[in-house]
């Protein structure tokens, strides 16, 4: 009697069908999986033993094949789709969780597309980018052209900033930690309904109170660099000379 093992038989039911579903991210046709089986087997030899027997490497040659660029292309596809349709910068965790893949995966994707929008990858540079904020990744048009952004939204609508509002919310992003009264010295008018104002829609906040007076200290949030599309306050453009006697008023209110 031979010692010689049986031919290996393979069923459609083994795993490689829910390692191909998982690599592709789409329904796997078991008919065609198990007909591709099917014929393997047919012409399957004994399984060879020692030296002759396959590597684990070449065992994995056919979950290797399913990483085609077809597979990669319907991935970046749904990572597109949920920044498009985001109202906020999202994080690799949230996009990972939302796709049911790994987070390193999605890390991986984010960075083809970013690649892909800035003319890295072979094509042409894109209107719009993806930037990295302090909350995770949004889509911006890009700088280059914000004139033409702004004439299309018309940005003087009711919904904005008032002007008293803008000069307000711009001492505090140069000055914080600053106080009521100090913005108000700097201004030579009265910020309290302005400062409500900004408060309400979640550009400023409470950071704190001055070690002197006890008085409250007002600081910029993470929304202000969403809306701005930076990543910290040293991406502010620097103050303008016209504006050197801010110094001193700032001065004087302390």
């Amino acid at each position: 009697m031979s010692d010689r093992p049986a031919p290996v038989r393979r069923t459609p039911q083994e795993p490689v069908a829910l390692l191909l579903s998982g690599l592709l991210g789409a329904p796997v046709d078991e008919a065609e999986l198990a007909e591709a089986f099917s014929a393997r087997d047919t012409a399957a030899e004994p399984a060879p033993t020692g030296l002759d027997a396959p590597s684990a490497d070449s065992r994995d040659e056919p979950v290797r094949a399913a990483r085609t660029p077809s597979s990669l292309d319907a991935l970046d596809e749904a990572v597109e789709a949920l920044l498009v349709v985001a109202d906020r910068p999202l994080d690799l965790l949230t996009i990972a969780s939302a796709l049911d893949r790994p987070v390193a995966v999605v890390r991986q994707a984010v960075e083809r597309i970013r690649d892909d929008y800035d003319g890295r990858s072979g094509g042409r540079r894109r209107g719009f980018e993806l930037r990295e904020l302090p909350g995770g990744f949004r889509l911006y048009a890009r700088s280059a052209h914000d004139a033409q952004v702004r004439h299309l939204l018309e940005i003087e609508t009711a919904g904005r900033l008032s002007q008293a509002a803008l000069e307000t919310l711009a001492v505090v992003a140069y000055r914080q930690p600053v106080t009521r009264g100090q913005i108000a010295a700097i201004r030579a008018v009265s910020v309290d309904s302005v400062l409500k104002t900004l408060v309400a829609r979640g550009l400023v906040t409470e950071v704190g109170r001055s070690e002197e007076t006890g008085a409250v200290l007002y600081g910029t949030t993470d929304d202000l660099l969403v809306a701005l599309g930076i990543r910290s306050l040293g991406e502010l453009p620097p103050l303008a000379p016209l504006l050197e006697g801010v110094e001193a008023a700032h001065a004087d209110a302390r």
